[in-house]
């Protein structure tokens, strides 16, 4: 047992949120994203005036994406221990937290490829990053899938794994997204893809989820850390 992997495991996610959000800064997502209300003229402007920076933003966004992906093995790892022979609850959190990754993921290529070009229109430029916005926020399904099943489970447990607090914190996590399908009706406003409701509300959750389930990854490592030391002792 490795136990610098396990804690790799345990604080990659918080490396995922600090590296996507640093290249959301280079490419210009943050801290004010544009709108669908944006004109045309502007998500062209957006994406042709400084062309290399951006793609570089988004590329670097598109790793931190896949940071994640050690703390997803780490929690159906633990998830395992929890439900012992029947294991649906870790088979379902693992591959939906596996097409989150890759949901979570296409966005930022295809920001990217919207500005490998410069020769196209305004309207295809705004139709690209409509596609974009709308892939990242309303795809949010599998995340949520992936927050009940690690509350259900944590919650459901016969013996502690991971705290308490981390399956009502993945419940909340859930219910924090449900607006996000709201992007598809509104322009403008608090449940456009660039308001509070929507935006903010979701990128605070996930960064919640991330560094909450990196402490309790934490915890749970520690268990299996100091039942190693004590075979070890005893043999």
């Amino acid at each position: 047992m490795n136990q610098r992997v396990f804690s790799i495991s345990a604080w990659s996610g918080t490396a995922a949120l600090v590296v996507t959000c640093l290249g959301w800064l280079i490419a210009g997502i943050l801290p004010l994203p544009l709108g669908p209300s944006t004109s045309a003229i502007e998500v062209a402007a957006f994406f042709i005036d400084d062309a290399t920076v951006t793609k570089m933003g988004f590329v670097i966004a598109s790793v931190g994406v896949g940071l994640m992906l050690p703390m997803l093995a780490a929690i159906s790892m633990h998830m395992l221990r929890m439900e012992g022979r029947y294991p649906l609850l870790s088979f379902t959190q693992m591959i939906a937290g596996a097409v989150t990754v890759i949901l979570n993921t296409l966005p930022q290529l295809l920001w990217a490829t919207i500005a490998f070009r410069t020769d196209r229109t305004p309207e295809e430029y705004r139709t690209l990053n409509d596609i974009a916005w709308l892939l990242l926020f309303t795809g949010i399904i599998p995340f949520m899938v992936q927050n009940i099943a690690i509350g259900t489970a944590v919650l459901s447990a016969p013996h502690k794994v991971f705290p308490r607090w981390a399956g009502f914190l993945n419940l909340w996590v859930a219910l924090a997204f449900v607006p996000d399908v709201l992007a598809y009706f509104f322009m403008s406003g608090p449940f456009a893809w660039n308001g509070i409701f929507v935006f903010w509300l979701a990128l605070g959750a996930y960064a919640v989820f991330l560094v909450g389930m990196g402490v309790a990854i934490k915890h749970a490592n520690a268990q299996i850390i100091a039942l190693a030391k004590m075979e070890r002792a005893s043999a």
